[in-house]
């Protein structure tokens, strides 16, 4: 039997990014669903605030090059990797000189929110995608962690699903309490569209583009959902509840990684039935 292949698309992954929740889970658990016997892939946003040199990335040239039309405007995607040598881990970057330089993550040093996270959400899940078909590597099961993460559901889904390397995959999204007050810009739904996407499948996002209709719009395209947080946000734990679809409870440091594994076959297998805790 083959392994199950897992890609991790994460918002926050320490130690590049200082340790919380998010950032923790997106370090061990690749490595730990590694050691189960899963082949991985793990990506993140390239961060102003990660220091290059200290953590040693260095760009993948065969990767990078290519260039992402957002909003009329070209933008080239630059792939850098780092690697975590004690989990025998490697860590791929998307990064772009217009939306990844500035030394801050998603807010300003005043704690504004920057005005374009709306195309940087959009660069990052695109970006992601086609490195991956650069890779050429099909994975089995997407795990977004983040809203940061959040529009890869919708583009695995209606973009790139006739693409054989993800006609079969299956999203799992994690939701964590990183809720944000600041709509997106008012054209967030125009700029998402690409060849695949129709109107009607971000109607969720046209017209109020804030926190809780991009996680909506990620609940849409997933197929299965993980609280990330103790702290359920009640609005999104509804709207998971209704979708019908699989979910899994918050789960404790100690257990989650087995119960997470277990979670991927299941989905990708697809033997879960509406509800699993």
């Amino acid at each position: 039997m083959e392994k199950t292949r897992v890609l991790f698309v994460s918002q926050e992954i320490t130690p590049y990014l200082p340790e919380t929740e998010m950032s923790h889970r997106g370090r061990y658990l690749p490595q730990g669903i590694q050691e189960k016997g899963k082949e991985i892939r793990t990506f993140m946003p390239r961060f102003g605030l990660v220091n290059e040199r200290r953590n040693q990335l260095h760009e993948v040239i065969r990767l990078s090059g290519m260039n992402l039309i957002i909003d009329d405007s070209d933008h080239p995607l630059i792939i850098k990797v780092a690697s975590i040598q004690s989990a025998r881990m490697q860590i791929y970057f998307i990064d772009n000189e217009d939306y990844f330089q500035r030394k801050h993550t998603v807010k300003n040093e005043k704690g504004a929110f920057f005005k374009d996270n709306d195309e940087r959400v959009i660069f990052y899940a695109r970006g992601v995608l086609e490195t991956v078909k650069k890779l050429r590597w099909s994975p089995d099961v997407i795990h977004c962690q983040g809203w940061f993460a959040g529009l890869v559901p919708l583009y695995v889904k209606k973009a790139y699903n006739d693409d054989p390397l993800f006609t079969n995959t299956k999203v799992v999204y994690s939701i964590y309490d990183d809720d944000y007050s600041t709509k997106l810009n008012p054209n967030f739904a125009e700029k998402l569209m690409i060849d695949g996407v129709e109107k009607s499948d971000i109607d969720v996002v046209a017209n109020d583009p804030d926190y809780y209709s991009l996680n909506k719009l990620a609940i849409d395209f997933s197929d299965a959902f993980i609280w990330g947080t103790p702290n359920k946000n009640p609005i999104l734990d509804e709207y998971i509840k209704q979708s019908g679809k699989p979910y899994l409870d918050y789960q404790d440091n100690e257990n989650y990684i087995d119960i997470y594994s277990e979670f991927y076959d299941k989905v990708a297998e697809k033997e879960i039935a509406a509800k699993t805790k």
